[in-house]
């Protein structure tokens, strides 16, 4: 049985419509800084990206990464290992469930035919492996 290290206020607030700031390494050892759509589904934490974007390629070289979600002087940060999804099935039918999360059907059917289809993406799970919150 898998024990949570989240708090219930924790998972509270990534369960709002927020956005991440996603740090991986690059390959001189500097941080690289995004900010993601994501959503904690059960204890892993999911993202997609495009294809040949700097995370991306830091990501299939170092696979630890961090999170953090903020609002105002509250956080939550999370570190653990990502794993890779290239099944383009797979990471487009993910691409479309963050786009709706973020905006509505219409908007997220939108973005698929003009963009998302169109890319080759890949799709990011972090399992959560260090949380430091303060909530």
């Amino acid at each position: 049985m898998t024990i949570s290290m989240l708090s219930d206020e924790a998972r509270a607030m990534l369960g709002e419509k927020r956005f991440a700031v996603l740090a991986t390494l690059n390959d001189d050892g500097t941080p690289h800084l995004s900010v993601m759509w994501y959503e904690l589904q059960d204890d892993e934490v999911l993202m997609n990206t495009k294809v040949g974007r700097v995370k991306e390629q830091n990501m299939r070289r170092e696979p630890r990464i961090s999170i953090c979600i903020e609002d105002d002087y509250n956080y939550i940060s999370i570190s653990g290992t990502v794993r890779l999804i290239d099944e383009q099935e797979v990471a487009h039918a993910d691409i479309r469930h963050l786009a709706e999360r973020y905006h509505n059907p219409e908007r997220a059917e939108t973005m698929m035919q003009n963009m998302f289809a169109k890319e080759q993406r890949v799709t990011m799970r972090m399992s959560i492996e260090k949380v430091l919150e303060r909530i």
